[in-house]
């Protein structure tokens, strides 16, 4: 069985449809992509895994056990973080606070030494955020903030990472820096699922991927399969 099964699942906004029968799996250990345009359903698509929205129709199975009608932190306590579109950091704390508050499941189990060692673990990952751990997280630069949000999900200690857009608003030369980051924790055994606008990079990078249009899935495959696809270059990517 797969690790992740996301079995024809809707959700609704209302009498909108975010998602109209969406199947998708995922594979311990791979990073698999899910790419679309604006308002394709690939941010809902996340948000039903991460127990934000709850399906109106379908289920969604994670390691052999259901969780699409769980709360959001029974998910995160079954090792599924999630990175949102936007970071959303909180801006008023330092960086140290935030980083803090993304080990919130274990601090209630009173695990206040492995959370100092997580904490140790991370700021070797990520010097940049050691260095200005007292700083306002709101005086980031766009990257900075993106890699503490990464840092943040990471606290919980996931088996499987949930990222929203994370090229979102970042420079050229940030965007890179953030996805050598993603290949580095997919190498060092975190699964990865990735929503992003930047097709062709995400595509060179992950195992496999699906092609969101209007809440259904339109085309998958592996990355080098969807390169190769005419019909997701012209219609998707505007690539001729």
């Amino acid at each position: 069985m797969n690790w992740l099964s996301f079995e024809d699942v809707h959700v609704h906004y209302g009498e909108v449809a975010g998602l109209a029968g969406v199947s998708l799996e995922v594979e311990r250990g791979e990073m698999v992509g899910i790419i679309g345009r604006n308002g394709a359903g690939k941010t809902t698509t996340l948000k039903a895994i991460a127990g934000i929205h709850q399906p109106s129709h379908g289920r969604i199975m994670f390691d052999n056990k259901r969780c699409d009608n769980c709360p959001p932190h029974e998910i995160v306590k079954r090792g599924i973080a999630y990175v949102p579109e936007g970071r959303r950091i909180f801006s008023a704390l330092t960086v140290l606070e935030n980083l803090k508050l993304g080990a919130y499941i274990h601090y209630r189990k009173r695990r206040k030494e492995f959370v100092a060692a997580n904490l140790e673990n991370l700021f070797e990952q990520f010097s940049i955020l050691k260095d200005k751990r007292h700083q306002l997280a709101g005086t980031l630069s766009g990257g900075e903030q993106q890699l503490l949000a990464i840092a943040r999900a990471l606290m919980s200690v996931p088996t499987f990472l949930l990222l929203d857009e994370p090229s979102m608003g970042l420079a050229p030369k940030m965007v890179s820096q953030v996805f050598e980051v993603i290949r580095k924790l997919h190498s060092g055994g975190v699964t990865v699922l990735i929503v992003e606008q930047k097709a062709f990079l995400t595509l060179r990078m992950v195992d496999r991927a699906y092609v969101l249009v209007n809440g259904k899935i339109k085309l998958f495959g592996t990355g080098e399969e969807l390169l190769e696809k005419k019909e997701l270059k012209h219609a998707y990517l505007g690539r001729r």
